[in-house]
This record gives C-alpha cells, sequence and structure tokens, in this order.
C-alpha cells in the first residue's frame, strides 16, 4: 500500500513539474514577440563611370582612359524595430544634391526605408568622374538606390559596436605659415598670410595654420552569433593619391574597404562583410609632411601603406568592442540658407584687367585666370543657396554630415561639444559646396579660403555648427 501512494505521489509531483514548463514556456514565448531586437544589412553597388568621363579634382580635368579598381557605393542599414537610418558611402570627389534626390526618390517609391533618415556621402577620391555629367548621373542614383534596397535584403538580427583610435602618423595640416611672401601670392592680386602645400622642407615654413585629427573612428556590426556584417570607419584625411593619369581609382578608401574584413576574421566565401571608410573633416588635411624633403614612391604605393595601417590600427581597436544588441536609432535633418560670395567692383575691374592681357603676359598668380572664370560664375549665379544638414544618433553615439570640404577644426569643435558620449562627422554629406573654412582661416586667406573655392559667406561653419548643435539636441532628448 505504502509503494503505491508513493508511485501516485510522484506521478502527481511529475504532473504539476511538467504543468509548470509548460507554463513558463508558454509564458517566454509571450515575451519573445516584444523583445527589441535591432537588424542590420550591408550591401555593395559597383559605380564604375564609363571611360572618357573626365577624371576630376584638378584645374584641368581629362579623360579616364583606363579602370585601376572598380568604384562602389557601400551601405549600411540599421533598424531597430521603432525606425531604421542608413548610410551610403561613394567612391567619388563629390556628389551634387540633385543625384543624391533622385537616389532618395528612387528609395521612397521602392523600399519603406525613409529618404530622409540616410547620410549620402562621396569619399573624395581625386580619381573619379564628375557625378553630374549626363552619361554618369542617372546610373549614378540608380546604383546608389539599388545599394540602399540589397541592404535591406540582406537584414538580420545583429549586434553594434563603436569606437576609436589616434593614428596622427598620416594627417598633417597643409596649410603653412612661411616667411616667403611669393609662396603666398593669391590669384587676386594679393598676398596671404598662409599657403596651402607649400615646397616641402622649406626654409621658409614656419609652421602649420591649424590642427589635425588623429582619430580613427569606428562603427562595426556582427551578427549575434559574432560573424562580422560591416564596418563603416572615419579618418580625416582628405585623400592619398598616386595613381597613373588617367585611371580610375578609389584611392585609400577602397583598398582599406577591402582589406578590413579579413583583419577583423570575416569569411570571404560567405562574401557577406562590407568594408567602408568615409572622410571626415579634413578640407585642409592631407598626407604629405611638409616640414621634411619628399620621397618620390611608385603609383598606388602610397594609398595602400596607408590604407594598410588604417585597417591595421581599427583591427586592433577592433578587439575591445563592447556590443549592444539593441540601441535608440534616431536622424534629425535641416535646411540652411546660406549668402553666396560675390566680387566687389574692385575685384570685378582687376579680373577685367587679368583677362585683357595676352595669356602669355607675366602673371601675379598662375590661377588667375582660373579664378577670373569662377568669380564670374559667382556673380551671374544666385545669391543663396540652400544646403541640407543632418545629426544620425546611434545610443550614446552621434554622426553629424556636412556637405562641404570642411577644415579639421570645425570636426574637433563637434566632437567636443557634442552632447552625446561620442561624435564624429562624415564630410561631402548630401551635396556638395566647396570648402568651409572657420571665420579665423578666412582671415589668413590660402586657397581653401579662396572665392570661388569657397562659395558661401564667411561665417558659414558658425551657422552650421549652430544647427547641428540644434539637431543633436533634438535626438538626445529623445533618449
Amino acid at each position: 500500500m505504502t509503494g503505491l501512494i508513493n508511485r501516485r505521489q510522484a506521478l502527481m509531483a511529475a504532473g504539476s513539474l511538467c504543468c509548470t514548463l509548460m507554463l513558463l514556456s508558454h509564458s517566454q514565448a509571450a515575451e519573445t514577440p516584444n523583445k527589441k531586437v535591432l537588424k542590420a544589412g550591408a550591401a555593395t553597388s559597383n559605380i564604375t563611370p564609363p571611360l572618357g568621363e573626365a577624371i576630376v579634382g584638378g584645374f584641368a580635368p581629362f579623360p579616364s582612359e583606363n579602370v585601376h579598381d572598380e568604384l562602389h557605393a557601400r551601405c549600411l542599414v540599421l533598424d531597430n524595430g521603432e525606425t531604421k537610418i542608413a548610410f551610403v558611402i561613394c567612391d567619388n570627389l563629390g556628389i551634387t544634391e540633385d543625384v543624391y534626390d533622385a537616389a532618395r526618390a528612387f528609395i521612397k517609391a521602392e523600399t519603406d526605408l525613409p529618404p530622409e533618415n540616410i547620410l549620402m556621402a562621396a569619399t573624395h577620391t581625386h580619381s573619379a568622374t564628375r557625378a553630374s555629367s549626363p552619361k554618369y548621373r542617372e546610373f549614378l542614383s540608380r546604383r546608389i538606390a539599388d545599394c540602399v534596397r540589397r541592404a535591406l535584403e540582406k537584414v538580420e538580427p545583429a549586434q553594434i559596436g563603436w569606437g576609436g583610435v589616434d593614428e596622427p602618423s598620416e594627417v598633417f595640416n597643409r596649410r603653412w605659415h612661411t616667411t616667403n611672401p611669393d609662396f603666398c601670392k593669391n590669384p587676386f592680386g594679393g598676398v596671404d598670410q598662409v599657403r596651402m602645400n607649400p615646397p616641402r622642407g622649406n626654409a621658409a615654413l614656419v609652421k602649420p595654420a591649424g590642427p589635425i585629427d588623429p582619430e580613427i573612428s569606428f562603427i562595426s556590426v556582427q551578427s549575434l552569433d559574432g560573424r562580422p556584417l560591416a564596418l563603416l570607419a572615419n579618418y580625416s584625411l582628405h585623400y592619398v593619391g598616386g595613381v597613373k593619369k588617367g585611371e580610375i581609382s578609389a584611392d585609400y578608401f577602397g583598398i582599406f574597404s577591402e582589406k578590413i574584413g579579413t583583419l577583423i576574421g570575416a569569411s570571404p566565401e560567405e562574401g557577406s562583410f562590407v568594408g567602408m571608410l568615409s572622410n571626415g573633416t579634413s578640407g585642409d588635411i592631407n598626407n604629405i609632411n611638409f616640414s621634411q624633403p619628399g620621397k618620390r614612391a611608385a603609383a598606388y604605393e602610397k594609398m595602400t601603406q596607408v590604407a594598410d595601417l588604417v585597417a591595421r590600427r581599427v583591427a586592433e581597436a577592433y578587439k575591445n568592442i563592447k556590443y549592444q544588441t539593441w540601441v535608440p536609432l534616431g536622424s534629425a535633418n535641416a535646411e540652411l540658407t546660406l549668402q553666396v560670395r560675390k566680387p566687389d567692383a574692385a575685384m570685378q575691374a582687376y579680373f577685367k584687367k587679368v583677362l585683357a592681357q595676352p595669356e602669355d603676359a607675366p602673371q601675379h598668380h598662375r590661377y588667375e585666370r582660373n579664378y577670373a572664370a569662377r568669380v564670374q560664375t559667382l556673380l551671374e549665379g544666385p545669391d543663396e543657396v540652400t544646403v541640407k544638414l543632418q545629426a544620425l544618433k546611434i545610443g550614446d553615439l552621434t554622426v553629424a554630415a556636412i556637405p562641404f570640404e570642411t577644415f579639421c577644426e570645425i570636426g574637433l569643435e563637434i566632437k567636443e561639444k557634442s552632447p552625446f558620449k561620442d561624435a564624429f562627422t562624415i564630410e561631402l554629406a548630401n551635396g556638395y559646396y566647396g570648402y568651409l573654412p572657420t571665420p579665423a582661416q578666412h582671415k589668413l586667406g590660402g586657397y581653401e579660403t579662396w572665392m570661388g573655392t569657397n562659395l558661401v559667406q564667411l561665417d558659414a561653419s558658425d551657422k552650421i555648427l549652430t544647427v547641428l548643435f540644434e539637431l543633436m539636441g533634438e535626438l538626445n532628448s529623445g533618449k
């Protein structure tokens, strides 16, 4: 009898345990749909232009004759279930707003990703062709949109982290104070206080006219099991160059994008990882140490060295990233109207005199005829321009977008004063409107400040910073 009772009690206990497990399982299943999940997807699209299109970046464009390495648009999409944002980084010198707007129109018609939540930017390779040319612009906008669509198709549950590492050895301020006034002549008949790209190792060089930003910032995205999906880096280095004339190349931006995956353990067989390198605030920064005499390098040698180093430094810092399986996302946008610079009567008279002289007449500056044409274009053009400004939010990181070749100290100020714990800036984003010096740098003169190189009012950087900090404040208040 006792054995029967014990068996009966055991059966009752087992039944009770089974019921408890079923209830627990049901409770967990009910909670799963409500759990916040971050998803991410990344993809590329080939945007190599047809041969014959003009390679731009210098004062005299020339036709492309060969493709050394293909150009790409690279996209990263993030979706936290509440908000979708995206980055698209394109191998190009600078893409005008109308090309981006055409891509956004495709995206709006074909996806559920709000086009205003996408940061689109050019890397600033000087070995690409004009984005707005009649043969290229429609193809480029279409491929940018296709890149976004492909990234959306690849979204999967993901985890995200970000960080940064300093590498000062590859960035130098290219604007120098000098004791030789001949170095500082400008195309307007005057003499500046500083010179862009002065003779290397010259005894007349005194000191750089501004700072550098040595930080390589980056965002890393992995699958939940740790498989690398994408890495978006940002470095304030204008470009490297050293290509053969007539050859199309993505410069060190493209080399980095190809190398970083292998260094962080992305599987080449899967082919799903996307590396990306955006341009930070590098309007006055390049890869040349002007305090030392130069050394000649073979074509593509220097850009490969720089890309290798930057990729290795990111791979080292990558090991220390802490990942989150969900973060708040956000996008804030604004338009800012700026006055276009116009030549006064004295400048118009000066260039009229320049153009009246024979082309072989002695010149005050070798580019004075180029700037005569640029200034005339500004005189005949609109009095104002409206630019797009944007800030994206990823947890306690914010990414600012500025449609100019932006001076380094502007990016440093954003990092210092942003209400977010971390920040960096992508320049040449959502448009292309020339250089953006600070008011203090305008007073020093130099190539980047010249009317025709710089297009907008002298205090434009102050106005842009005011708007960007307002956008960041808006995003930060929505935590």
